[in-house]
C-alpha cells in the first residue's frame, strides 16, 4: 500500500514541471528592419513566452520599456523571453538598431 502511495506522489511530482511549462508561446520574426507580426495578441493575466527570431543578416535588439525587456539577437539566431502576466492593454516594442521601421506592440486582452 505504501508503495502505491509513493508511486502516486512521484507521478504527481513528475507532472508538475509539465504544467509549469504549459504557458502560451508566441513567435516574432525580424528581417530587413521590420517585425512580423507587428501586433501580438496575448491573454491578459497569464505569463507567456515570446520567441524572437532574427532572420536578417545583422543583429537586432528587441527592446520594450513597457514590457521591461531587452535582448540582442544575432543574425540567424532565436531568443526566448518569458513575459510576466500583463494587465489588459497595449505594450510597445521595437528593434533598437532599426527603430524607425521595426516597431510593434503586444496587446493583452
Amino acid at each position: 500500500m505504501k508503495l502505491v502511495a509513493a508511486l502516486s506522489v512521484s507521478a504527481a511530482l513528475v507532472a508538475l514541471p509539465v504544467l509549469a511549462e504549459d504557458m502560451p508561446s508566441f513567435t516574432l520574426s525580424a528581417k530587413n528592419g521590420r517585425f512580423e507580426p507587428t501586433v501580438i495578441e496575448v491573454p491578459a493575466g497569464k505569463k507567456f513566452k515570446l520567441e524572437v527570431s532574427n532572420e536578417g543578416k545583422s543583429a537586432i535588439e528587441f527592446e520594450s520599456k513597457d514590457l521591461r525587456q531587452e535582448k540582442v539577437v544575432p543574425p540567424g539566431k532565436k531568443a526566448t523571453l518569458t513575459i510576466n502576466a500583463l494587465k489588459a492593454g497595449e505594450y510597445k516594442f521595437f528593434d533598437e538598431y532599426h527603430e524607425a521601421t521595426a516597431q510593434g506592440k503586444v496587446v493583452a486582452k
